[in-house]
């Protein structure tokens, strides 16, 4: 067991956790966040992903031993860290019509949100890149592209 430390959607918490624990796994039986979906237990599907101090990864092959001292912020993270609003990415992916059935979008979300804190004038080029590690079931990528694009010209704007 080792005790870890760590920042998760902007609060202090501190477990005991078993050597072998991955983050997936902690945020949902020790948090209840489900926000992240375990899928393919290896790091390829993108439906588990959280920001680890700002970089979207996936939380199936972090081990939460490896987080003390970090911050992780999930999907249920971001509207309270966002002053209680949804975070311009959110508002851009409902109101282009990308929320489809909903499984991939959180990780999906959270990708374009550390995409576009890097590159806030993106590409259509780019953005297929940035998601290329999220896959979507319902294959429904092209209202994902123009949310994603529609956050950025936001987030530019500063909306």
């Amino acid at each position: 067991m080792a005790v870890v430390n760590f920042k998760l959607n902007g609060n202090d918490v501190t477990i005991d956790v078993d050597a072998k624990e991955r983050m997936i796994d902690t945020l949902r039986k020790r948090f209840h966040l489900t926000g992240a979906k375990l899928t393919c237990g290896t790091g390829d599907c993108g439906a588990c992903t959280v920001l680890y101090n700002g970089k979207a990864i996936r939380s199936c092959t972090l081990l939460t031993c490896m987080c003390d001292g970090q911050e992780i912020v999930t999907i249920e993270g971001l509207m309270p860290m966002n002053g209680g609003k949804l975070h311009p990415v959110q508002q851009a992916f409902m109101e282009a019509g990308a929320i489809q059935c909903g499984y991939c979008i959180p990780g999906m979300i959270l990708t374009t949100v550390a995409f576009l804190n890097e590159n806030k004038n993106p590409t259509t080029a780019q953005i297929r890149a940035a998601i290329s590690g999220n896959l979507s079931r319902c294959s429904g990528y092209v209202k994902i592209i123009d949310a994603v694009k529609l956050a950025a010209k936001r987030m530019r704007e500063g909306a």
